[in-house]
């Protein structure tokens, strides 16, 4: 039987089960080191200070095989679970399968955060979580969009602008992203036959169903990691912050 509380409570939700192709790397970039730890260690140990924060689930794939640095010390809140999937949808979907299956509470709320946004803060993540208690959806970090936004169209010569799009209601999404586990988890089993087409984040599944998800100013430091240059500045940053 799931378990009750007297009050819902916070778990984050790490889909860790992705190759990273983009960084250039020659192991999956959440395993890269940074500033002396692997890049997943920063992005756990952030979140493990955040005091409402009451566990989390890290999704790997099935055959993960990495193994940590002796003297770096996994942290006690968080459970391993190898059942990531094809693609970071379906890694969330199993990873909130196998919370309910563990008796987590369907009505708490995940905090859905990416293992590649190793200098989130724990203040960033108490801001959303006080922010969203409350909401009916809920909701996810976000910066709005600061520059000037292009579409474009492909010549023979390369890409060439074809629009200059309005930004005044555009945002750039980051995670965390919170709901209910159990309504996120409705939402992409909905998505499941198709794929999870079309699903680039929680957001979008809430929003597939019509739902309006609050968005909560981040900051740019909140980056997620993904090309090589971006190594270079989650390193000074995390030395700076040492």
């Amino acid at each position: 039987m799931p378990k009750t509380f007297d009050s819902p409570r916070f778990h984050v939700l790490i889909p860790c089960a992705g190759q990273g192709s983009r960084a250039g790397t020659a192991m999956p970039k959440q395993y890269q080191t940074v500033a002396g730890r692997p890049m997943l260690m920063h992005t756990l140990q952030a979140l493990a200070q955040v005091p409402q924060i009451a566990d989390g689930f890290v999704v790997l794939a099935p055959d993960d095989d990495f193994v940590w640095p002796a003297d770096q010390r996994w942290p006690s809140k968080f459970v391993r679970l190898a059942c990531g999937g094809a693609s970071r949808a379906e890694s969330v979907f199993n990873g909130l399968s196998a919370m309910l299956a563990a008796g987590v509470c369907a009505d708490d709320w995940v905090l859905v955060h990416d293992a590649a946004r190793c200098l989130i803060t724990p203040e960033a993540v108490s801001l959303l979580i006080e922010t969203c208690r409350d909401d009916p959806v809920g909701g996810l970090l976000a910066l709005p969009l600061p520059d000037t936004l292009k579409s474009h169209r492909l010549t023979e010569q390369g890409a060439r602008v074809a629009d200059t799009v309005p930004r005044d209601d555009k945002w750039l999404a980051q995670t965390p992203q919170m709901f209910r586990l159990d309504a996120l988890h409705s939402a992409l089993a909905s998505a499941v036959t198709n794929g999870f087409e079309g699903i680039t984040d929680e957001s979008s599944a809430m929003e597939r169903l019509g739902l309006s998800p609050r968005l909560v100013p981040g900051s740019t430091q909140n980056l997620k990691v993904t090309y090589p240059a971006d190594f270079a500045f989650a390193e000074a940053v995390l030395k700076g912050n040492a």
